[in-house]
């Protein structure tokens, strides 16, 4: 029997352990005085270093639930991701099925008329825009976004918030 370098392992032992985990998230207050919410309290996704998985990991898990190589699967990837730049960069937007749509989105200043607008007088820079694929659910009949169907959240655990009656502000600085 082939033995599976460690980098395999530890790839297969982190997409099991995934599986049962959620996505954490860590409360913030709003500190903005002129707020209506002022002093209320949300949820805010939050990501460590160990949260972000990087190609070389994505084609671990492809080799691993495929029949390709991880060096293929990272080439694959690789080649994605150029050519959806040469595709944004000619004003195409990038439909992948089931997956999502990316586009480019720009930030501009306005003009006093549309004919006093110039692209590089008013085109203050461009963005990357993502519109993940929607299916309609069959019991409900409502539009959910298919890669995160079935999210499940849990309190992130090593932070500190005061969850006391205070009504005043509990400013926590940004990580």
């Amino acid at each position: 029997m082939r033995e599976l370098p460690m980098r395999v392992l530890t790839t297969i032992i982190n997409y099991q352990l995934s599986i049962i985990m959620a996505v954490k998230y860590r409360l913030v207050q709003n500190t903005r005085k002129e707020s209506e919410q002022y002093g209320l309290w949300y949820g805010r996704a939050s990501y460590d270093k160990q949260d972000t998985i990087n190609i070389e990991q994505l084609a671990d898990k492809i080799a691993y639930a495929t029949t390709v190589t991880d060096v293929d699967a990272e080439a694959v990837i690789k080649a994605l991701c150029r050519f959806m730049r040469e595709a944004l960069l000619e004003g195409k937007k990038v439909l992948l099925d089931k997956f999502g749509t990316f586009k480019v989105g720009l930030h501009t200043s306005p003009a006093k008329s549309a004919k006093e607008f110039n692209a590089n007088v008013n085109v203050k820079g461009a963005r990357i825009l993502f519109q993940p694929a929607v299916e309609k659910d069959k019991v409900t009949g409502k539009f959910v976004k298919k890669l995160i169907s079935g999210i499940q959240v849990v309190e992130k655990s090593m932070y500190h918030v005061d969850k006391g009656e205070d009504e005043t502000p509990d400013v926590q600085p940004e990580p």
